[in-house]
């Protein structure tokens, strides 16, 4: 089984499932704001979903991330 998400994406999708802003999160991993933007919006059309919080739900039913 290969993993939808690449290891930055992962630790991104992790951080927002505990209420991290971007900015948090740009902050924790030492990235730009707009990186951290664009890591959500790939995976967000890796997943043929609109919005972070479909985002979240299909990588949770996917055992991608879990709360």
């Amino acid at each position: 089984y290969k993993s939808v998400l690449t290891s930055r994406e992962k630790e991104i999708f992790t951080l927002l499932t505990q209420n991290k802003t971007t900015k948090e999160i740009a902050n924790i991993l030492n990235i730009s704001e707009k990186t951290v933007r664009n890591h959500i919006s790939n995976t967000m059309q890796k997943l043929g979903v609109k919005g972070r919080a479909s985002a979240v739900v299909e990588l949770i039913k996917l055992n991608e991330i879990s709360l």
